[in-house]
């Protein structure tokens, strides 16, 4: 696990302004450490919310899925590094002279792997395992998969390795768009380093009870 990171939970803050998701920031305070900032944000607002996390002392996972030809791939990587965010993926997809041009950036932050979306429906659990050891060997540090293949990259690259996995839903919430799904405290048991979560708190009347009650039942 990254260092200074207490908790599993990080709250994908999938919305379109910045005005949204400040709000939801300053809304849910203590309760919510880690911040996922995707593309659909990102695209609209920029540094200008990595900023504004820090500001608050919370943590920044940009999500962007860089996938380019090596040296490009690097230069973003030099990029995020110097927005000091803690977590960033990219996409295991581009293989493996990108994958490791990507590691070899000096101080990099934590660096995961998108091995298949969690939208992929069927059976896809022999190339999820090929592209978390591929992830592996060229040195990032984690990989980004469905908690249904979670078991599966352990058995395949160790204990080592951060698995960071959406596709999660408390029983008490909608499915919504992810089709390869668990509960937060079945994730953790199958051995999730970290749960991302949007919809369950982001649409909840209540979003700090809603984030209170997911970290409840991961504990």
């Amino acid at each position: 696990m990254t260092a200074g990171m207490k908790s599993k939970l990080i709250v994908a803050l999938d919305v379109d302004s910045f005005e949204q998701a400040a709000a939801l920031v300053e809304r849910l305070g203590d309760s919510v450490e880690t911040y996922k900032v995707g593309s659909q944000l990102f695209t609209r607002v920029g540094p200008q919310m990595v900023e504004f996390l820090h500001a608050h002392s919370r943590r920044c996972f940009l999500d962007l899925k860089f996938h380019d030809i090596p040296n490009t791939v690097a230069k973003a990587i030099e990029s995020a590094k110097a927005l000091h965010v803690a977590m960033l993926t990219v996409h295991t997809i581009g293989g493996a002279e990108m994958l490791c041009a990507a590691s070899g950036v000096p101080n990099h932050p934590l660096l995961l792997g998108v091995t298949v979306l969690t939208s992929i429906a069927g059976n896809v659990a022999d190339e999820v395992v090929r592209r978390a050891k591929l992830a592996a060997e060229c040195g990032l540090e984690g990989v980004v998969a469905s908690p249904h293949e979670i078991k599966l990259i352990r058995q395949a690259v160790g204990d080592k390795i951060v698995i960071v996995t959406p596709g999660i839903r408390p029983a008490w919430a909608e499915a919504g768009d992810q089709k390869r799904m668990m509960t937060p405290a079945e994730a953790v048991a199958a051995g999730a380093s970290y749960i991302v979560v949007g919809r369950p708190i982001l649409a909840a009347p209540d979003p700090v009870a809603a984030a209170h009650r997911i970290s409840a039942e991961m504990n």
